[in-house]
């Protein structure tokens, strides 16, 4: 704990010295005053939420909380999974329910200092989920109750102050620290259930050119979205070998667990430091360049670039490309010869059992419709036959270029395209209709046959604070290639029903 102190303090120390050497503007947000008669929030495509009113500038401590504004967002999400060929043990039809929400509150801004609270939860009627001796089949559904909860308490509910930090910011920075949610190349809130991905720790934000952004930030724990309480940012399992007590995430690399760290005489508690520039000096050009590492585990690199180009009827172009290169830095001697699914990595280079180096890269190319209608877009990526990729903290490599959902498709020597559209029929109605070619190497033996995904999203907003969302998502797999193969890949065919309801106050 008092380490955990004491780094906080450092990073804290440094972005403050950091900042008399920097100007422009980060996220800091624009501070309006209060209007009821306006929504405080509104929610995006990926449901996350923007904030649209925020506390204004106070004089006193106890003006800090008596001018501070509460948010709320009740929400629903039913999930029905059902495959189509079930098997003993490892996949079983399943459906859960989650019903709940949470209550945030932003303290008035003193002298540019403040503080966020949000607590969630989610309850589980029990008409609608799965037994509690079958919550291991759980699959889309299972971030709306805490599976480890279950187990070992046998109750379900999911609770969590899933954000609390406190803020300082002006026009040129921005610091927080303490739990909260981070986007970026690699992490995200991903808040499509009921409960943030957040994380513990500091960050800052600093304008360093005109329309340029910097941001640096030092994570000690990482809280998942079905989890109570914070965890390990990379370890798999827990000293117990429990595997829902850690970073349980469905992409986590299952092969660098706790056990495999101690064999290995290595840390089991990692740190995760995260930094990036983004920039639009340039007309119609974004461009960002991120870092991350986990001292002793990976270090990552990720370059990308997205051009407009306008035509006079109102339509545009926009290609964009992400090159994301992935360096060892010891996790690969502790996996050993493992992929992510912490099996033997059959059919991988000898190179795989001792170092996790790889790359990935991936292009996309927009069309966008006037006036903010929609876009048309085709996606491209492709993964080196080295290491899988890894990515446990919700920030998905392929993601916005050929990622369809409730899919990972940045194992080794993986190959996918991507056809999507978006289109909003009325002020009230828009929806999205994605189609992946997701072609895995059929030389590995522990990844998934080839298939296709098909995604069907709806968002109807019934006002400007009720929205209803439905998603249709239909995966097949290439059967003919698990029998040829004797069975070794399974067929991981499935139809996947989701219907959401937000209401925000």
């Amino acid at each position: 704990m008092n380490q955990t102190i004491i780094k906080m303090s450092m990073v804290t120390a440094l972005c403050v010295l950091g900042t008399n050497a920097m100007a422009g503007g980060d996220i800091a947000e624009k501070i309006v005053e209060l209007k009821t008669e306006k929504p405080k929030m509104k929610i995006n495509g990926n449901m996350t939420v923007d904030y649209l009113v925020l506390p204004g500038s106070v004089e006193s401590v106890g003006e800090m909380f008596s001018e501070g504004i509460f948010y709320g967002r009740l929400r629903s999400n039913t999930f029905y999974w059902d495959w189509d060929v079930e098997k003993e043990g490892k996949r079983k039809d399943n459906r859960n329910m989650g019903v709940g929400g949470n209550i945030l509150f932003k303290t008035g801004v003193l002298n540019g200092f403040s503080a966020t609270f949000g607590y969630y939860g989610s309850l589980n009627p029990g008409f609608f989920r799965m037994a509690k001796d079958e919550v291991q089949y759980a699959k889309a559904g299972k971030d709306t109750f805490s599976r480890y909860k279950v187990k070992t308490s046998g109750h379900y509910g999911l609770y969590s102050m899933a954000q609390m930090y406190m803020e300082y910011h002006n026009e040129t920075v921005d610091i927080r620290a303490g739990r909260q949610l981070f986007e970026s190349v690699f992490t995200a809130s991903n808040d499509t259930k009921m409960i943030p991905n957040s994380f513990d720790g500091v960050s800052m934000g600093v304008g360093v050119a005109p329309k340029t952004k910097a941001r640096v930030a030092w994570f000690g724990k990482q809280k998942l979205r079905d989890h109570e309480n914070s965890h390990d940012v990379i370890t798999f399992k827990d000293e117990n070998g429990e595997s829902w007590n850690n970073n349980d995430d469905s992409a986590v690399h299952k092969g660098l667990s706790y056990a495999k760290f101690v064999a290995a005489g290595e840390d089991t508690d990692h740190d995760l430091f995260i930094a990036d520039l983004k920039t639009k000096y340039i007309k119609n050009l974004v461009a960002k360049l991120s870092y991350l590492q986990v001292p002793g585990v990976v270090k990552d690199v990720v370059a990308e670039a997205y051009y407009k180009i306008p035509f006079e009827n109102g339509w545009a172009l926009r290609p964009g490309i992400r090159y994301f290169y992935q360096m060892d830095d010891g996790g690969g001697a502790v996996a050993g010869y493992t992929n992510l699914t912490g099996k033997t990595a059959t059919g991988y280079d000898a190179g795989v059992a001792n170092s996790l180096d790889s790359n990935l890269f991936a292009a996309r190319a927009d069309i966008l419709m006037p006036n903010k209608k929609g876009f048309f877009r085709l996606g491209y990526s492709k993964v080196a036959d080295k290491a899988d990729i890894v990515a446990p903290w919700r920030g998905f490599p392929t993601g916005g270029f050929t990622r369809a959902m409730g899919q990972y498709n940045w194992y080794a020597n993986t190959e996918t395209f991507l056809i999507r559209g978006v289109y909003k029929f009325t002020p009230k109605l828009k929806a999205s209709l994605r189609y992946a070619i997701q072609n895995f190497d059929n030389a590995k033996d522990n990844v998934q046959a080839d298939s296709t995904v098909w995604n069907l999203d709806a968002w109807y907003n019934f006002t400007d604070r009720f929205q209803m969302k439905a998603r249709l998502g239909i995966a097949n797999a290439d059967d003919d290639i698990a029998k040829s193969l004797g069975g070794v890949k399974d067929d991981v065919s499935y139809t996947e029903y989701r219907l959401e309801f937000n209401y925000l106050f």
